[in-house]
């Protein structure tokens, strides 16, 4: 119960509201205990009249309950005068049965007004947890986007994804239903249990002598319950994360013809899930019968020992309060069945809020430790700079060194694994070095803003990822949407030679991506997300191996285009062709996470090193490739 604490500020955010829901519980409550009052009044004059038979005419005399006097005195209407004037047989009998159909209208009247408050508290109470939820929902997104790499790296898409739907889901259930019927519950006992109480102490102690038991088997079960909604929660993530992760593999699943294998795993981890599921669903099974059991035996002690002091006598109890204390027990019977439900939602709850928790607990590890440059220019410095990914343990970086002036262009090259592709993530800080210095224009990077940062990085990443959006859209991603950009989009899909291609779709720009339209080339690709970057006019470029997969022809062009674009913007390209890095003005040759050589491609292919070696390779393979052509 503990991490529900944590929805305090929410429950403080709409407090208002809540309390006008209490208010109608109050008033929904307040009626229902009164409809009781009137079958008894009507039991008892009924019964009265029944025995005023055996009476001589003149001594028979119908009294009008001063309950039923104070209910409605404010019409105006003397209703004594009713039962008053002489009651022979038959006007007895009509007497009786005016009085049968006033309490009638009555008991519907309180029953009609008891629905209209409970309307009410449903528009309050419930609107309220699903205002929460909405704010839950966004809350846990926003600090998923503040929360590093890492920190994806360490969980699954489908885990993420449970708990910003499922888990939220489970909380708002105990926020609103299971809030309202708890507050129902104890302000309906409050109030049935005072009225009984009034009415006769003995009756009362033992038409609710069940009840403790009650509350004995919840505290046995709510452990149970507790730990196997845990285990269904997790299954339940499991088998998000498996569903999503078919999905996204279903290329490979079905090069190797592997959908047996994938569905096999799928069954057993469902087969998990059910196991969990049902082995929650027989707890919560458990609670209906036992409940109905215990209002049952109520019931019943109410007719025995109410029928026991009725024919002792003396007692004050009289067939009207048999009748009422049935109707109480009756009542309590929802607000004491929906107990196991409630304690069901509110264990899921608690243990839904833990899993969000665990993340909105989780600090974000890349944050802006001050604001001290002004406006980025471009100017790129490494000192001794150390990387070990946290993840993994694996050291990618080794007291790295170099200077990337203002409009210049570095280029990063090596084999695979060599460290290239983490430099760029440190430029963009998505990551933080584990030792060293890095500087953006002299000033350390963790006191550069991040949004500020960022916003001046036009990053073309080495797995390129596309959105579910028209190729527009893609390209301006990083433009102000409520502006026209349709000249800044075509001039970087220009740049990046990807003009042509759209332009051959049907829709052209309007062309939607991904699941819902077209699925582009891995080189289209790349050219798209090439434009993304340089539409904003970003005064750093970060090109992570951006033209792996165009050919030699649409390099040159792309590389052509580049040269405009970087005049003037620092860039830095990592990429493991040599034709890629050759116009740079300054090489880094990575080997093992350190930087073997370092120079412009003349002098490194005079030094006759590992970038020489690297270029002699790649010329090898450009020849045997022209051979075999």
């Amino acid at each position: 119960m503990r991490s529900l604490i944590s929805l305090l500020p929410y429950f403080r955010r709409y407090w208002g509201r809540l309390l006008m829901g209490v208010a109608f519980i109050v008033l929904t409550s307040l009626f229902s205990v009164y409809t009781p009052k009137v079958v008894r009044e009507a039991f008892d004059l009924i019964g009265t009249g029944i025995a005023q038979r055996d009476l001589p005419i003149a001594e028979r005399h119908l009294a009008l309950p001063e309950q039923v006097r104070d209910w409605t005195s404010w019409t105006g209407i003397d209703l004594q005068q009713k039962m008053d004037g002489p009651l022979d047989d038959a006007a007895l009998e009509h007497k009786i049965m005016w009085f049968a159909v006033f309490y009638a209208g009555l008991f519907l009247l309180f029953t009609l007004l008891q629905g209209v408050f409970l309307f009410f508290t449903r528009q309050t109470i419930i609107v309220v947890s699903r205002l929460m939820e909405f704010d839950l929902k966004n809350a846990v997104y926003a600090h998923y986007q503040q929360l590093d790499r890492a920190f994806y790296k360490r969980n699954s898409t489908g885990d993420l994804m449970n708990r910003i739907s499922e888990d939220v889901s489970k909380v708002r259930q105990f926020i609103g239903p299971a809030v309202m019927y708890i507050i129902n519950l104890v302000v309906l006992t409050v109030m049935i249990v005072w009225v009984m109480w009034g009415v006769n102490e003995e009756l009362t102690i033992w038409s609710l002598a069940p009840l403790p038991l009650l509350s004995v088997a919840i505290y046995l079960v709510s452990d149970t319950i507790n730990r196997r909604s845990m285990a269904t929660q997790k299954q339940q993530s499991r088998l998000s994360s498996l569903a999503q992760e078919t999905f996204s593999g279903m290329r490979v699943i079905k090069s190797y013809s592997k959908e047996g294998l994938v569905n096999e795993r799928f069954r057993k981890a469902a087969k998990d899930y059910r196991k969990t599921s049902l082995a929650q669903a027989k707890v919560d099974s458990l609670f209906m019968p036992a409940i109905m059991l215990l209002v049952g035996l109520s019931t019943a002690l109410v007719v025995f020992i109410g029928g026991m002091l009725l024919i002792r006598g003396g007692t004050g109890v009289t067939v009207g309060n048999i009748a009422e204390f049935t109707l109480y027990v009756t009542k309590l019977t929802w607000p004491f069945a929906s107990l196991g439900m409630i304690t069901s939602q509110v264990q899921q709850a608690a243990v839904s809020m833990q899993r969000i928790n665990e993340f909105l607990d989780t600090p974000p590890a890349i944050i802006t430790e001050g604001d001290r440059l002004e406006e980025v220019k471009g100017a790129i410095t490494f000192k001794n700079v150390s990387f070990t990914y946290p993840e993994t343990g694996i050291q990618a970086l080794r007291n790295v060194t170099f200077h990337a002036p203002v409009g210049s262009t570095l280029a990063i090259t090596g084999h695979t694994g060599s460290g290239k592709s983490t430099i760029a993530e440190l430029i963009g800080r998505t990551y933080d070095a584990t030792s060293g210095e890095i500087l953006i224009d002299d000033v350390p990077i963790r006191q550069v803003a991040l949004e500020k940062l960022r916003s001046q990085l036009g990053i073309v990443p080495q797995d390129v990822f596309l959105f579910s959006d028209s190729i527009r859209s893609n390209i301006a991603f990083s433009l102000d949407p409520s502006q026209s950009n349709e000249e800044l989009v075509i001039a970087a899909a220009r740049t990046a030679q990807v003009h042509r291609d759209i332009t051959g779709f049907p829709l052209g720009y309007e062309t939607l991506l991904g699941e819902r339209g077209v699925t582009l080339s891995g080189g289209q690709k790349q050219r798209i997300s090439i434009a993304r970057a340089l539409v904003r006019e970003p005064r750093i470029l970060l090109f992570d191996d951006p033209l792996s997969a165009v050919d030699t022809a649409t390099e040159e062009a792309i590389l052509r285009g580049l040269d405009r674009v970087m005049v003037g913007r620092t860039t830095v390209i990592i990429s493991h062709r040599i034709s890629a890095v050759q116009r740079a003005d300054n090489i880094l040759v990575l080997q093992h996470g350190q930087v073997a050589e370092q120079g412009s491609h003349a002098e490194l292919v005079k030094l006759g090193g590992l970038y020489e070696a690297l270029r002699q390779e790649q010329l090898l393979e450009e020849v045997e490739g022209a051979d075999e052509a």
